[in-house]
């Protein structure tokens, strides 16, 4: 079977993985959440693996930058959510801990995605 472009990132590949702690983790969220926190959070967490693969279909590299910084974006919105959902006694703070440590390794690897598109793109 043939491989897309983006399935050979290993930003994508974190991007991926990341998106699946998140559905883990959001399982023990109260149930009233279901609309709320669990949905908000799933969502950017697919957005970023998401943005990746359609950012990597784009033709010009500044659109391609471009999908790297809201797959950036999306992310950030996940470190806020899950302070938040700490706050709120939702995770404990080791696990808090464990994925802004995975956060921080995807957003360098994001980064550096959008800095190569941008340095080509000129």
């Amino acid at each position: 079977m043939r491989e897309f472009g983006f399935e050979k990132l290993e930003v994508w590949k974190l991007s991926v993985s990341f998106a699946r702690d998140i559905y883990i983790i959001t399982k023990g969220f109260p149930k009233e959440e279901v609309y709320g926190l669990t949905s908000q959070l799933r969502r950017a967490a697919v957005s970023v693996s998401s943005n990746i693969a359609e950012g990597s279909s784009r033709a010009s590299l500044k659109d391609q930058s471009r999908f790297s910084e809201i797959a950036y974006g999306s992310l950030m919105e996940i470190m806020s959510q899950l302070a938040i959902a700490k706050e709120l006694g939702f995770l404990e703070e080791s696990v808090f801990y464990d994925m802004r440590t995975k956060s921080e390794m995807l957003s360098v690897k994001l980064n550096a995605l959008r800095k190569s598109q941008v340095d080509r793109h000129g």
